[in-house]
């Protein structure tokens, strides 16, 4: 029986052990937290911090192949453990994913169209920046910044101000696009094949994930079908293994790359359910060694993402078992109000009918 060693013991992580489980692997995960929600399931523990040399090491050496579920964990540490020991997806996905400059760079090298950026890590630079590429844009820290963290929209002369403090750290500026919605594509490919997931529309609030809905109604089969092939183009052209997760910004026909996650994404939770294999699962078997499965959408489908303050209208919603209504609890100890607790499938649901049925049963 296989061993899976996964840096990285959230949400993710527990999903991705319980179809390694259905698949006939062990799994050994490591995280900081004792609580972490994936040491529920998983076979083994290490609790350590993720760049703890000595932790990853013993990772490492009890797996048979490791994966990483948590993108801030730093590439740099993988690179020296990458030549003794089976990391399959490497670290190169992990690394361009952690610096946006990097990444769109990577990016348009690698055949997408993206905003137009530019480096701004100081004042002169900032305003070099502007004035190269116009009012209103967008000023993001380089690392670190997720689920709408470390961004500020710059609209007018005195917003440059405002911006100076988020200069204490390397930024970038990005044109703003007014774009129509944004959609999400992801992708698994083991090197010379790609297998790629029904593209759906997600919508954020407060820029945190809040709906995802699948297939996105507002592309046609054709846009659909040049978003799926630009992201599998992509993903060989960079010789990317493993599962990539891509979000677009479309505008009209057109579409914008706007970030990656070498890992599973909080947009592809609907496929669990709602297709007829799921992006964990073909991480697993990418891990495993064994062929990729095509996926096909069974129904239309809704996934709405569970924060802190929609947790009890989940478990409600969990108590009163709808068919067609899965909902997923994490298991995290600790509630907050833009904490990811768990999020819910609708399978066999339109965007009007969530609309109409369940938006009203969550905090507006």
């Amino acid at each position: 029986m296989k061993t899976i060693g996964i840096i990285g013991g959230g949400q993710l992580g527990l999903m991705i052990i319980e179809q390694a489980h259905l698949l006939g692997a062990r799994t050994v995960c490591l995280d900081p937290a004792a609580d972490a929600p994936a040491f529920a399931l998983s076979d083994e523990r290490i609790v350590a911090a993720y760049d703890d040399p000595a932790a990853l090491e013993e990772l490492c050496r009890r797996s048979d192949a490791v994966t990483y579920e948590f993108e801030n964990v730093p590439g740099s540490v993988l690179i020296p453990l990458e030549k003794r020991y089976n990391i399959p997806q490497g670290f190169r996905p992990l690394y361009d994913s952690q610096d946006r400059l990097r990444e769109k760079e990577n990016a348009r090298a690698g055949g997408l169209a993206t905003p137009e950026y530019a480096a701004a890590d100081d004042e002169a630079s900032l305003r070099a920046a502007v004035a190269k590429i116009g009012l209103p844009a967008v000023l993001k820290t380089r690392t670190l910044g997720y689920d709408g963290h470390g961004q500020l929209v710059l609209k007018t002369e005195a917003d440059i101000e405002k911006a100076l403090p988020m200069l204490a750290v390397p930024c970038i500026l990005e044109q703003f696009v007014p774009f129509d919605f944004e959609a999400s594509v992801v992708l698994v490919s083991d090197g010379s094949r790609v297998v790629t997931f029904p593209i759906g529309r997600n919508v954020h609030r407060d820029g945190i994930l809040d709906l995802c809905f699948v297939p996105a109604g507002e592309m046609d089969d054709e846009l659909r079908g040049r978003m799926a092939a630009a992201g599998e183009r992509f993903m060989l052209t960079c010789g990317y293994r493993g599962i990539l997760a891509i979000e677009f910004f479309v505008k009209g026909r057109e579409f914008f790359f706007n970030e990656m996650a070498p890992r599973p994404h909080n947009s592809g939770h609907y496929t669990i359910e709602g297709c007829t294999t799921n992006q964990f699962r073909e991480l697993v078997r990418f891990l495993l060694g064994e062929p990729l499965q095509e996926p096909r959408l069974v129904a239309p489908t809704v996934m709405k993402n569970i924060l802190g303050q929609d947790l009890e209208a989940a478990e409600a919603i969990a108590a009163e078992n709808r068919p067609g209504v899965h909902v997923r609890l994490y298991g995290k100890t600790e509630s907050r109000p833009k904490r990811k607790m768990g999020h819910i499938t609708f399978v066999g649901m339109t965007p009007a009918e969530y609309g109409a049925v369940w938006a009203d049963r969550f905090v507006k």
